[in-house]
């Protein structure tokens, strides 16, 4: 049995964005299975009473370092300062990841990528919207595929699907992100939270921690 990875994200969080480029880039995790699932944040953190960090005194300006701090150690490109108007909504860019995950699933992954990059790279708030996804959503899926993600978002099947996904991280343990739910290859299946518990990941699955400088600083 090989490991495996399920990811839940959403694109409003930075850790997710760390966490995501380290899963898709390191060494350490290139024969791992990894699913990614779009939720909704938002929801999950309203399911499980969770207060959002930026609401809390002093933790905002710690977790603004912390990003950067992450950022650096696995060599993730990000912008220094909290991208203008965060947090955006997101509701509707993930909507459209899961149009994606049932239309073009073998492309999910680059288009999360891109949305990542977009919004904590490059500062682009503007990605949470349709007006703001959709160029980047044709320069991978192109013009024809996009406008049917687009009208599929709407599907009550989808919005469903958003909420179905959201629940399914719940009741997997989660209670923000990043989260990984992963099974070794005994078949025994834990959930771990935070890109700084990113080490105990790979420890639980038996990875190589030394295929990745970054891991000198994880758990």
């Amino acid at each position: 049995m090989s490991n495996r990875i399920t990811f839940y994200v959403d694109i409003v969080s930075p850790f997710a964005y760390i966490a995501f480029h380290v899963l898709r880039n390191s060494p350490a995790f290139a024969k791992c299975e990894i699913s990614y699932v779009p939720i909704f944040l938002g929801g999950l953190m309203q399911a499980c009473g969770n207060n959002p960090p930026i609401n809390i005194k002093n933790k905002k300006n710690y977790l603004g370092q912390q990003r950067v701090r992450w950022a650096k150690y696995f060599s993730v490109p990000i912008i220094e300062g909290f991208p203008k108007g965060f947090p955006i909504r997101t509701l509707y860019v993930q909507r459209a990841l899961c149009a994606i995950s049932q239309r073009n699933p073998a492309q999910l992954a680059d288009v999360i990528g891109a949305l990542f990059h977009a919004f904590w790279a490059e500062g682009n708030t503007t990605v949470g919207e349709p007006e703001g996804f959709t160029p980047l959503l044709e320069g991978i899926l192109g013009k024809e595929e996009t406008q049917q993600v687009l009208v599929a978002m709407n599907n009550p099947e989808i919005k469903a699907l958003l909420i179905s996904n959201t629940d399914r991280s719940f009741n997997s343990g989660a209670f923000g992100l990043p989260w990984f739910e992963c099974t070794n290859s005994r078949g025994e299946t834990e959930g771990f939270w935070g890109v700084d518990h990113i080490g105990q990941v790979a420890d639980f699955l038996g990875l190589d921690r030394s295929l990745d400088k970054g891991f000198r600083a994880a758990l």
